[in-house]
Protein backbone atom coordinates (compact mmCIF):
# COMPACT_ATOMS: atom_id res chain seq x y z
CA UNK A 1 0.00 0.00 0.00
CA UNK A 2 2.79 2.66 0.46
CA UNK A 3 4.29 1.98 -2.56
CA UNK A 4 1.05 2.77 -4.17
CA UNK A 5 0.64 6.08 -2.45
CA UNK A 6 4.58 7.07 -3.15
CA UNK A 7 3.83 6.47 -7.21
CA UNK A 8 0.26 7.90 -6.94
CA UNK A 9 2.02 11.30 -5.07
CA UNK A 10 5.13 11.56 -7.06
CA UNK A 11 2.17 11.30 -10.14
CA UNK A 12 0.66 14.13 -8.44
CA UNK A 13 3.36 16.04 -7.65
CA UNK A 14 4.89 16.06 -11.37
CA UNK A 15 1.32 17.38 -12.13
CA UNK A 16 1.91 20.70 -9.77
CA UNK A 17 5.48 20.72 -11.24
CA UNK A 18 4.69 20.64 -14.62
CA UNK A 19 1.62 23.05 -14.71
CA UNK A 20 3.88 25.92 -12.67
CA UNK A 21 6.80 25.16 -14.94
CA UNK A 22 4.70 25.48 -18.12
CA UNK A 23 3.10 28.63 -17.05
CA UNK A 24 6.07 29.73 -15.97
CA UNK A 25 7.60 29.53 -19.79
CA UNK A 26 5.03 30.39 -21.03
CA UNK A 27 5.17 33.93 -19.19
CA UNK A 28 8.88 33.72 -19.54
CA UNK A 29 8.78 33.63 -23.12
CA UNK A 30 6.55 36.96 -22.99
CA UNK A 31 9.32 38.99 -21.44
CA UNK A 32 12.20 40.82 -22.47
CA UNK A 33 14.65 37.63 -23.63
CA UNK A 34 17.92 39.57 -22.38
CA UNK A 35 20.23 36.92 -20.41
CA UNK A 36 18.28 37.21 -17.13
CA UNK A 37 14.92 36.22 -19.38
CA UNK A 38 16.64 33.57 -21.45
CA UNK A 39 17.53 32.42 -17.86
CA UNK A 40 13.87 31.95 -16.71
CA UNK A 41 13.20 30.35 -19.60
CA UNK A 42 15.65 27.39 -19.11
CA UNK A 43 14.89 27.55 -16.21
CA UNK A 44 11.11 26.98 -16.43
CA UNK A 45 12.09 24.49 -19.02
CA UNK A 46 14.06 22.46 -16.95
CA UNK A 47 11.59 21.94 -14.11
CA UNK A 48 8.76 21.38 -17.08
CA UNK A 49 11.06 18.47 -18.62
CA UNK A 50 11.25 16.75 -15.06
CA UNK A 51 8.02 17.22 -14.44
CA UNK A 52 7.39 15.78 -17.78
CA UNK A 53 10.08 13.19 -16.57
CA UNK A 54 8.60 11.94 -13.32
CA UNK A 55 4.65 11.97 -14.57
CA UNK A 56 5.83 9.88 -17.62
CA UNK A 57 7.90 7.78 -15.24
CA UNK A 58 5.45 6.78 -12.60
CA UNK A 59 2.53 7.07 -15.12
CA UNK A 60 3.93 4.13 -16.75
CA UNK A 61 4.34 2.40 -13.61
CA UNK A 62 0.97 2.92 -12.60
CA UNK A 63 -0.42 2.13 -16.33
CA UNK A 64 1.88 -1.46 -16.40
CA UNK A 65 2.31 -2.72 -13.08
CA UNK A 66 -0.23 -4.12 -10.08
CA UNK A 67 -0.70 -0.93 -8.16
CA UNK A 68 -3.51 0.40 -9.50
CA UNK A 69 -6.56 -0.74 -11.31
CA UNK A 70 -4.44 -3.00 -14.09
CA UNK A 71 -3.96 -1.49 -17.93
CA UNK A 72 -7.17 -3.49 -19.12
CA UNK A 73 -9.29 -0.76 -17.06
CA UNK A 74 -7.09 1.92 -18.31
CA UNK A 75 -7.07 0.75 -22.13
CA UNK A 76 -10.36 0.63 -22.31
CA UNK A 77 -11.46 3.76 -20.37
CA UNK A 78 -12.44 6.54 -22.84
CA UNK A 79 -11.65 9.10 -20.18
CA UNK A 80 -7.97 7.54 -20.35
CA UNK A 81 -8.02 7.15 -23.86
CA UNK A 82 -8.92 11.32 -23.89
CA UNK A 83 -5.97 12.35 -21.18
CA UNK A 84 -3.74 10.09 -23.63
CA UNK A 85 -4.95 11.50 -26.64
CA UNK A 86 -3.86 15.89 -24.57
CA UNK A 87 -0.86 13.88 -23.16
CA UNK A 88 0.44 12.72 -26.77
CA UNK A 89 -0.78 16.64 -28.17
CA UNK A 90 1.71 18.56 -25.30
CA UNK A 91 4.15 15.83 -26.57
CA UNK A 92 4.09 16.64 -30.14
CA UNK A 93 3.81 20.44 -29.18
CA UNK A 94 6.92 19.91 -27.50
CA UNK A 95 9.09 18.80 -30.30
CA UNK A 96 10.04 22.63 -32.49
CA UNK A 97 10.29 24.39 -28.89
CA UNK A 98 12.53 21.66 -27.30
CA UNK A 99 14.83 21.45 -30.15
CA UNK A 100 14.96 25.39 -30.39
CA UNK A 101 15.50 25.53 -26.57
CA UNK A 102 18.55 23.46 -26.82
CA UNK A 103 19.82 25.05 -29.68
CA UNK A 104 19.42 28.27 -27.47
CA UNK A 105 21.21 27.25 -24.35
CA UNK A 106 24.28 26.20 -26.66
CA UNK A 107 24.25 29.48 -28.17
CA UNK A 108 23.79 31.42 -24.86
CA UNK A 109 27.20 29.10 -23.52
CA UNK A 110 29.44 29.88 -26.51
CA UNK A 111 28.63 33.78 -25.53
CA UNK A 112 26.07 34.17 -28.46
CA UNK A 113 22.73 35.67 -28.54
CA UNK A 114 19.64 33.35 -30.03
CA UNK A 115 17.42 34.38 -32.55
CA UNK A 116 14.50 34.75 -30.21
CA UNK A 117 11.83 35.97 -33.31
CA UNK A 118 9.82 32.92 -32.57
CA UNK A 119 9.26 33.59 -28.60
CA UNK A 120 5.77 34.98 -28.55
CA UNK A 121 4.82 31.34 -30.74
CA UNK A 122 6.38 29.33 -27.86
CA UNK A 123 4.90 31.23 -25.61
CA UNK A 124 1.19 30.61 -26.85
CA UNK A 125 2.12 26.58 -27.52
CA UNK A 126 3.14 26.51 -23.84
CA UNK A 127 -0.79 28.35 -22.90
CA UNK A 128 -2.22 25.35 -25.32
CA UNK A 129 0.15 23.16 -23.26
CA UNK A 130 -0.84 24.25 -19.89
CA UNK A 131 -4.59 24.45 -20.83
CA UNK A 132 -3.90 20.68 -22.42
CA UNK A 133 -2.69 19.73 -18.46
CA UNK A 134 -5.98 20.96 -17.13
CA UNK A 135 -7.87 18.34 -19.48
CA UNK A 136 -5.83 15.94 -18.94
CA UNK A 137 -6.79 16.52 -14.73
CA UNK A 138 -10.08 16.53 -15.62
CA UNK A 139 -10.17 13.51 -17.20
CA UNK A 140 -8.12 11.91 -14.46
CA UNK A 141 -10.63 13.03 -11.96
CA UNK A 142 -13.22 11.67 -14.39
CA UNK A 143 -11.24 8.54 -13.91
CA UNK A 144 -10.52 8.28 -10.14
CA UNK A 145 -14.66 8.73 -9.91
CA UNK A 146 -15.35 5.46 -11.99
CA UNK A 147 -16.24 7.31 -15.03
CA UNK A 148 -15.70 5.11 -18.12
CA UNK A 149 -14.99 2.32 -16.12
CA UNK A 150 -15.63 -1.58 -17.30
CA UNK A 151 -19.45 -2.49 -15.80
Amino acid sequence: MTIRWLFAFLHLLALGMGMGAIWARSRALRGPLDAAGLGRVFTADNWWGAAAGLWLATGVVRLFSPLEKGSAYYIHNPFFMAKMTAFVLILVLEVRPMITFIRWRILVRSGKSPDTRIAATFARTSAVQAVLVVVMVAMATAMARGFGGIP
